[in-house]
């Protein structure tokens, strides 16, 4: 993968840590939702990601929210189309988040 790409990717997952679960009030990124962002050589990105439980009614919102935080990115031409795949295999679980996100929701490890 070159610099160029990598720095793009990073990009998009600072983008997505605006993007904030509705129901758990933390983001995407440190919720552990966020599985994977590929760019592709047209500079398509996909998104792998899940959600912390089947039949999420806010899935599509999430979604929406995802597209809408990449916007700016598309609009100076540095993305081009944005793919968000849900997928449930690996089943999130609480030990996917970050410390922070950890913290801020009293989640406590053993």
């Amino acid at each position: 993968m070159t610099d160029e790409k990598q720095e793009m990717i990073d990009r998009v997952y600072a983008e997505l840590e605006n993007v904030i679960d509705p129901e758990l009030d933390i983001d995407i990124v440190n919720l552990g939702l966020i599985y994977n962002v590929d760019i592709d050589d047209a500079d398509n990105v996909k998104i792998t990601m899940t959600l912390t439980a089947m039949g999420c009614p806010l899935a599509a919102t999430i979604v929406s929210d995802i597209k809408s935080s990449l916007e700016e990115l598309q609009e100076f031409g540095e993305i081009k189309e944005v793919e968000v795949d849900i997928v449930w295999s690996p089943q999130w679980d609480k030990s996917m988040m970050s410390r922070y996100a950890k913290i801020a929701l009293g989640v406590h490890e053993s």
